[in-house]
């Protein structure tokens, strides 16, 4: 294939100098061979993303009904999640989208907001979290250091001004928010607000995804709350948790987003609670990584007796009654490893 591709490329090189060759004596022919020459490089892209990654829809476009079914039946206890970011995603794909979308999440850790990233990733990107559109950027590598915010704030402002330059619709990812030196995340205001153009580059199609521990105890609590009351998770409303997240996010320092203009000037498009999972989802976690892992094929019968095995491994509260997990479903290959492992 990459054979045929330079082949290609050498004969519609051959042609535009040959087209171009000679004297050029008159404008009317210097222009005929300026048009061959752009022509050339425009069949040169043209070729180029056949075989290479190109910001088009042949390497980026999304299936929305698939990635609705993907999120339904892989991301377990989370029905405030699927819903309005499966929305969001799709609203923010129309033509011309009033501004970039922000989506921010929020829940304790293992609840899986790293894992719909991925799947979002893998659904819009014909290369997954591979792609070189899609900015995975870890808050506690590259802004360790809190007395470093101008300098991080430069370069927080580097890397979407050449990510979204590059390609309009990129999906930029900031893991660990509640780790970011308070005041950096206001760098990326412009590029979030309603401006068609910022230094000649549209940042209205590009999306963020922030993912944050903060407010996962006040998320946590209250899914505590409906439990002990006897009302089922799936009553919790979306507008309740909203709440629930939005002021921790601003009033709290360890937040990332603490006084940000983010919030304050409602730039953020929703905030997504990853509410904390009971030990049936674990459940529900255990059976996929064991398929994952190898040890089941997809058609075979998983022993609920191994099942609770590797779910006991894990940690659970409150201590008196053991329903949520400590860890949600972060740790279950490492202890499906630890309990399949033959001696």
């Amino acid at each position: 294939m990459m054979k045929a591709k330079y082949l290609i490329l050498l004969s519609l090189l051959a042609l535009s100098i040959q087209s171009a060759s000679g004297e050029f004596m008159t404008a009317g022919v210097v222009a005929v061979g300026s048009a061959i020459t752009a022509g050339f490089f425009a069949g040169f892209n043209v070729i180029n993303c056949i075989f290479s990654e190109c910001c088009d829809d042949k390497w980026i476009s999304t299936n929305f009904t698939d990635l609705s079914l993907t999120m339904r039946s892989k991301l377990y206890g989370q029905h405030l999640v699927t819903e309005p970011v499966v929305k969001h995603l799709k609203g923010h794909a129309r033509e011309n989208p009033s501004k970039a979308l922000a989506l921010s999440f929020h829940g304790l850790t293992g609840t899986g907001k790293n894992y719909v990233s991925r799947i979002v990733a893998e659904k819009m990107f014909r290369k997954g979290m591979k792609s070189k559109y899609v900015h995975l950027i870890s808050a506690t590598k590259e802004f360790p250091h809190s007395e470093m915010i101008s300098f991080y704030k430069d370069k927080l402002r580097d890397i979407i001004e050449r990510a979204v330059k590059e390609c309009p619709r990129s999906l930029i990812v900031i893991d660990e928010m509640d780790k970011m030196p308070p005041g950096v995340i206001d760098t990326i205001k412009p590029y979030l607000d309603f401006y068609e153009e910022l230094g000649g580059v549209d940042y209205r199609k590009s999306t963020f995804f922030f993912l944050s521990n903060t407010a996962g105890t006040d998320i946590a609590e209250r899914t505590i709350k409906y439990w002990s009351e006897g009302i089922p998770r799936e009553n919790i409303r979306l507008k309740e948790m909203e709440e629930v997240i939005r002021l921790p996010a601003l009033n709290v320092k360890e937040s990332g987003l603490w006084h940000s203009e983010l919030i304050t000037k409602n730039l953020i498009s929703s905030y997504i609670p990853f509410l904390p999972l009971e030990r049936k989802h674990v459940k529900q976690c255990i059976r996929d990584g064991l398929v994952q892992r190898g040890f089941y094929s997809t058609e075979s019968v998983i022993p609920d007796s191994k099942v609770q095995e590797i779910a006991d491994e894990l940690q659970y509260y409150p201590q008196d009654l053991n329903v949520f997990s400590s860890t949600g479903c972060k740790r279950i290959l490492e202890k499906i490893d630890f309990v399949m492992e033959q001696i």
